[in-house]
């Protein structure tokens, strides 16, 4: 599991869901949470959350522009690449934070990922949950 800091910065709801932006360093990301401020003590703007994504759920593009619908991208430094048999753990350098790609062979040899390469990783607002600091 992917894991960062984060601080609410906004929320929308209508009836009994929220999209939330939280801001954890100099991205926002979106998320979608089945709850609103009044059903859930810590929706509240300035809170201190984690964002939690899986690796799987991390998209990586060489295109550092992409112009598509998926809200939340990191600019990152790839730090590692681990090659399987079948899939590939990229880890990437996120402000000083390592997140975690898990990809196939196929795409990581597709895109011709190497060491230091700078890419983009993309996560859907489906897949980030929101977890309270404890």
């Amino acid at each position: 599991m992917n894991i960062l800091n984060g601080i609410i910065s906004q929320i929308q709801s209508h009836e009994g869901i929220s999209l939330v932006r939280v801001q954890s360093n100099d991205v926002a990301f979106s998320t979608i949470v089945l709850d609103t401020p009044e059903t859930s003590d810590y929706l509240k703007i300035e809170n201190p959350v984690k964002v939690i994504f899986k690796e799987t759920e991390v998209v990586i593009s060489k295109d550092l522009n992409p112009n598509i619908s998926t809200q939340n991208k990191l600019l990152c430094r790839i730090e590692s690449i681990q090659k399987g048999v079948i899939l590939c753990q990229i880890n990437l350098v996120y402000e000083q934070q390592v997140i975690k790609s898990i990809i196939t062979r196929n795409a990581c040899e597709q895109l011709d990922l190497k060491e230091n390469d700078t890419v983009l990783a993309l996560i859907k607002t489906n897949e980030v949950s929101l977890s309270a600091h404890d």
